[in-house]
C-alpha cells in the first residue's frame, strides 16, 4: 500500500520532473555544493601550510588565471552532477512508486 508522503511525493515529481530536469536549474540549485568543494581548495592554496608549493605560488610560476578556470570547472562539474544524481535518485523513486501503484490498482481490480 502506498503511503500518503509517497503519494505526495509523486504528485509533486509528476508536477516537477521536467523543471528539475534543465541543466540550468540543476547548476544553479548545485552551485552550493559545488563551492563546498572549492573553498577548501581555496583556503589550502592559500593558507601556505606547504611551504615549497608556497615559495613555488609566490615565485611567480603559477598562472592564477588557470586556478580560477580549474575552480570554476570543479564548482559546475560538482553543480550538475550532484543536481542530476539527486534527479535521477529521485526519478528512480518516482518509477518504482507508480509500477507499485499500478500493480496494487490491478490487484484490486482482479478481486
Amino acid at each position: 500500500m502506498i503511503t500518503q508522503e509517497e503519494r505526495k511525493f509523486m504528485e509533486y515529481w509528476e508536477m516537477n520532473r521536467e523543471k528539475e530536469k534543465k541543466t540550468l536549474r540543476q547548476f544553479l540549485l548545485g552551485i552550493p555544493a559545488g563551492l563546498l568543494l572549492a573553498i577548501p581548495i581555496i583556503i589550502n592554496l592559500f593558507s601556505g601550510w606547504y611551504k615549497k608549493a608556497d615559495m613555488v605560488m609566490n615565485a611567480g610560476e603559477v598562472n592564477p588565471g588557470v586556478i580560477l578556470i580549474a575552480l570554476l570547472v570543479i564548482i559546475g562539474f560538482v553543480a550538475i552532477f550532484s543536481r542530476r544524481h539527486r534527479w535521477d535518485i529521485n526519478e528512480q523513486k518516482y518509477q518504482e512508486l507508480r509500477a507499485r501503484d499500478l500493480d496494487e490498482r490491478m490487484e484490486k481490480e482482479k478481486n
